[in-house]
Order: C-alpha cells, then structure tokens, then sequence
C-alpha cells in the first residue's frame, strides 16, 4: 500500500511538504493542464471549450496549442527546486524526506488566525516510528514486466499487429489485472493510426474478474470479451473498441439488474460500442461523445456531462441523471415515466416518446446486438414484443442538441 496525496500541487515546496507528511505519491492536475492552455472556463461539460482541450468539435480543436514538452520543462522546474530545498535540509533523496515531521514548523500566522489557533496539529505533526522511515521503498509501475498484455496478448496477436489478420484468444482474468487491452491498443494505434483495424480483428474472451480500466482507450479492431465482472473505469476513453460483458452464472441465478461493473464505465469515451448484460454501478457514460452502449440499469449520475453517443438503459436509473448533458441521446425502457422524470435532472434535457422511424431501427440494431453479444432475456423479451416494447421507452435528450439536429435535417432537405 502507498499513499498518495493530492489537490493544489504546483511547486517543488508542495511536493517536499506533501512527502515530509507521509505522502509516497504525489499527483499533479490543474498545473499541467494550464501549461497545456487551460484557461479555467469551467465549461468542460458543454464542448465549446475555447482553447480546443476539453470539445471534440473539429474547430474548437484546431485552436489548441499546448506541447507536452512544456509539462516535461515544468516537471523539471518542479524536481530542481525540489533538489534546492532537499539541499537546505540535507537530504539526498526523496525516500530520505518521506515522513520527517520533525523537519516541519508550524507557521507563526497559526497562532494569529482566530480559528486557525482552535486547530491541534500534533496528530500529523507526530513523529514517525524508525522502523518506518527506514523501510525499502519498492517503486512498482503499473505497466511493469508482468502486466498481461506484455506477457500474453501482444506476443500471440503478433499476426494481427504485423499484417492485420484476425486473431481469437481465451484468456482467463483476475482483479488485479489492471488496464488490460490500453497497451495493446497503444501498439494498434502506433501502427494503424487513427483508423485502427477492421471490426473484431482481435477479438479477446477473458474469463472472471476484471480489474479496473479494462478496456481503457481501446481502438478500433480490438473486441473485448468478459464472462463475468469488472470493476471500475471499464471502457475509460473507449476510442473505438468493443466491449461485451456478460455474467459467469447460470440464467437462473442471474437477475437482470445484478450490478456486473463497477462505478465511472465509459467515462470520457468517444467512440465504439459496449454492451453490458447486466446493471453498472454509478456515473455511467460520463462525458461520453460517441460510444454506443446498451445497459441493464445504472446507479446514480448516469450520462453526466454526456456530449455524444447514444445509451440504451433497459432497467432502473439512479438519480441526478443527465446532470449537465449537453448532447447525445439516452433511451429508458420504464413503464412508469413520472418515475424516469423524477430521477432525472432536468435542467437541460427534455422527455420524448420514440416516433421517428430512423431513430426507432436504429434502438431496435443496437438491442439486436445486445442479444447477439451477451444473450440477454431482457432484451429478446423487448424484441420479441417491439411493437408494445418501443412505446414504453422514454427518451432523454437535451434541448440545444435536439434543436441542432433539427436545424441540420432542415438543411439536409434544402440541399435535396
């Protein structure tokens, strides 16, 4: 176990004070993101982003400028005065700062806040036991000798990576397989670029539990398979990519709803197509900007700041749902709409039946898929009763993005 701290950290002296306290690990956010061009709009969630960071329209995108060099160049000013202040205190490594108390004070400016002086530091302040301090710090990487697709999935999709032929493999998984398909998608990438591979060109079926981040960032041409669970961030930054979970158990002792993955799935994910037989856990498809997915209930914050994409619930909703969704379209299979409408926040989006006929085939595809991929019972029941099942479906979609798409087919018409 190592602790990790942080929030506000933007100097060498943050880092050393951070470390002098008992933190292991030290994460930087605001800083490097400024460096990059933030400029603090705070509008992350509408995609007008004016410096092209947080959008994935094509115009806003064209105006950012950042380098991931000058967040290399501020990480170093950060390490020298770092070195500069270990100087002072006659250290020689960061290992040898890591729960010093002794080499802190408490600022005279406590003792002349009003509320400040009401405060006991002793508690952090206590000095830390030898033993500890002496201790072998082990730095492990995540992406170390052992990750699983070093080991096992690069070298035997090697055909696929060389000359793009598909490849199939059963693998089982365990918990503590984090990030699995991020760094083969990294190899798809460097070699096939944006476009990826071909549909299913390597298709992975793991067996039991999957660790988090599974699937993060996949491309286009990798499926991913799960015959049981996952925890959280599955399909983080899905680019592309399949992923198909479905339970290890027998239908019988399988309920619907039965959360199969864990909280933050498909979170900032901009492409590809998951299916989940089963619930996930909270904040579903957040920031989502163009994966379709089909799930069998959600938790709390589903579609959160979702910019894009199209998420089908066949099940229950937690509440606050649709908080700050500026595009996309969600569809909830619920016979009682006053429920759905009661959970949602509905500060921007509005409640429709399905009455298009484009729009009615294209939910009815993705269902079809869903059977296809994961034998789901809920879904062929909605399927095998589509003309009564399609009534009952209440879609969520936010005004602006509908009066956009109505605004586009009008001028569609004129060009015909």
């Amino acid at each position: 176990m190592r602790l990790e701290t942080d929030g506000k950290m933007m100097t060498g002296r943050d880092v050393v004070k951070a470390a002098l306290l008992g933190a292991e690990e030290y994460g930087f956010s605001t800083a490097p993101m400024v460096i990059l061009g933030c400029i603090l709009m705070r509008a992350c969630h509408l995609d007008t982003c004016p410096v092209g960071i947080a959008t994935q329209n094509p115009e806003l995108r064209k105006k950012f400028e950042g380098n991931a060099d000058h967040v290399v160049n501020y990480m170093r000013f950060v390490a020298e005065e770092m070195r500069e202040i270990m100087a002072k205190l006659g250290v020689r490594t960061l290992d040898e700062l890591i729960g010093r108390t002794e080499l802190l004070k408490v600022s005279h400016k406590k003792e002349a806040h009003p509320k400040a002086r009401q405060l006991n530091l002793e508690p952090i302040l206590h000095h830390t036991d030898a033993a500890w301090l002496s201790r072998e710090r082990v730095h492990i990487n995540e992406y170390n000798d052992g990750h699983l697709d070093k080991t096992v999935i690069i070298p035997k999709v090697e055909t696929a990576l060389e000359r793009g032929e598909k490849v199939e493999l059963d693998l089982p998984i365990e918990n503590t397989n984090r990030t699995v398909g991020t760094t083969l998608g990294f190899e798809v990438s460097k070699r096939f670029g944006e476009e990826g591979l071909p549909e299913d060109t390597i298709d992975l079926r793991f067996t039991g539990s999957a660790g988090q981040s599974f699937g993060a960032f996949v491309p286009q041409g990798v499926t991913m398979r799960v015959k049981g669970d996952g925890n959280d961030y599955v399909g983080k930054g899905l680019s592309g990519g399949k992923i198909i979970f479905q339970p290890n158990l027998p239908s019988a002792l399988h309920r619907m709803e039965e959360v199969i993955i864990g909280n933050v799935a498909l979170f900032g994910a901009t492409s590809g197509e998951a299916y989940i037989n089963g619930g996930a856990g909270e904040r579903f498809a957040v920031r989502n900007s163009g994966v379709h997915a089909v799930v069998e209930g959600v938790g709390d914050n589903g579609c959160e700041y979702m910019t894009g994409g199209r998420v089908a619930v066949l099940g229950g909703i937690g509440k606050n749902f649709a908080a700050g969704m500026s595009g996309g379209i969600a569809y909830i299979w619920a016979s009682d709409e006053k429920e759905i409408k009661k959970k949602c926040n509905r500060e921007l989006v509005l409640f429709e039946r399905l009455d298009d006929h484009d729009e009615i085939n294209e939910l009815k595809e993705m269902l079809t898929k869903h059977v296809k991929y994961t034998g789901s019972k809920r879904a062929k029941h909605i399927l095998n009763n589509w003309e009564a099942s399609v009534k009952q479906f209440v879609k969520v979609i936010p005004e602006e993005y509908k009066a956009m798409l109505t605004k586009e087919k009008e001028q569609e018409k004129v060009v015909q």
